[in-house]
């Protein structure tokens, strides 16, 4: 079987997905096409224009099946490349543009979520990280198309898609990477029970100024704590990180965007690890954490209660996430054992990829 795997916003989940999908099923000949992840507006509509002219030999080779994120304009690239139309044609959604924040900076702007739908439509099978991914996006969907002045009746469409479109996580490695990182360097201290781990992308919306605003009321109340503060960066990173990186002072055992061995390490070597984001489809890096040994504390609500039972989640407030926090480090015996990481695993999903993939 000859697959095209493609990607047009290949931001680090999307490449550990597509790497795991390769993995899982080495019998495949798989050409992967993927494109840079930055300039946004531009990369998710012009993505077909790009491969195009740029892969146009690759794109006209004879394939069984095509993958596509759903950032690809699957519909426009079916259009210059008619024969890829025969091939079984599955759209993933790491995220969609209909439940997306917006930063006070964006303004609104129709083509991205407009993208999203035209993929669904042009799919013969449209997968989804998780229910609320899935939900958010139909109910996205029908709220947006109310808004047009043409008030398009998709409302049937939307109902076959919707019965037909699948669940299937991004799954986890094996747990080889994971065994590595237990053997801590001596660069990187164990677990000292008080250890709280950030390790999301610096934006906007993974609000860490409410993680920032807990931290310090924990230093109101005078608890005792470690943090490490990991995770992607960019030039524009909120200026919140700046700040908490002076009063935090030497409770700051790690700082800034870190190797991938790095990275493990530190998660291995942490006791909790927090979300406080305004946006999230699947949450990997929890789950990276998870896996590592960390004990989860989400907000209840974007996909966490897909995921993770009520001992690990919190209302959602700054006082609330702080309250928890305090409790779990002045008395570590009241924290729940961290989850069953091997749920989320390549094994446990590789089967349902297949039947879903057809492979």
């Amino acid at each position: 079987m000859k697959a095209l795997l493609l990607s047009a916003y290949d931001a680090v989940s999307h490449r550990v997905w597509a790497d795991g999908l390769v993995e899982a099923f080495p019998g495949i000949e798989w050409t992967r096409l993927a494109l840079p992840p930055r300039h946004f507006s531009w990369r998710i509509r012009a993505n077909p224009l790009l491969w195009h002219l740029d892969a146009e030999e690759a794109l006209d080779q004879p394939f069984d099946l095509v993958v596509a994120t759903s950032m690809v304009d699957l519909a426009t690239l079916l259009g210059l490349h008619p024969s890829l139309a025969g091939a079984h044609k599955v759209v993933y959604f790491h995220e969609n543009q209909f439940a997306f924040p917006r930063s006070e900076k964006q303004m609104p702007r129709p083509e991205p979520a407009m993208v999203n739908l035209y993929s669904a439509l042009a799919a013969d099978t449209v997968i989804f990280n998780s229910r609320y991914n899935r939900d958010s996006f139909f109910s996205g969907v029908s709220a947006f198309l109310a808004r047009m002045p043409d008030r398009p009746k998709i409302g049937p469409r939307l109902e076959r898609l919707s019965a037909v479109a699948e669940v299937l996580p991004v799954p986890l490695s094996d747990g080889a990477a994971d065994a590595d990182s237990q053997r801590v360097t001596s660069a990187v201290r164990p677990r000292a029970g008080r250890r709280i781990v950030w390790n999301h992308r610096w934006e906007y919306d993974k609000n860490p100024e409410d993680f920032f605003s807990a931290l310090a009321l924990l230093i109101e109340w005078e608890v005792a704590f470690e943090v490490v503060v990991m995770g992607q960066q960019f030039r524009d990173s909120p200026e919140v990180f700046d700040a908490a990186r002076s009063w935090l002072g030497d409770r700051v055992l790690c700082w800034g965007e870190q190797s991938p061995v790095a990275y493990r390490e530190w998660l291995a070597s942490a006791d909790i690890v927090v979300s406080t984001t305004h946006h999230e489809f699947q949450g990997l890096a929890i789950m990276e954490a998870v896996a590592l040994g960390c004990v989860p504390l989400v907000p209840d609500r974007l996909c966490f209660p897909d995921y993770y039972a009520g001992a690990y989640r919190y209302p959602g407030d700054v006082e609330s996430l702080a309250t928890r926090l305090a409790g779990w480090l002045e008395d570590p015996a009241s924290r729940p054992a961290p989850p069953d990481a091997d749920q989320w695993r390549w094994p446990m999903w590789r089967q349902r990829y297949r039947e879903v993939l057809a492979i």
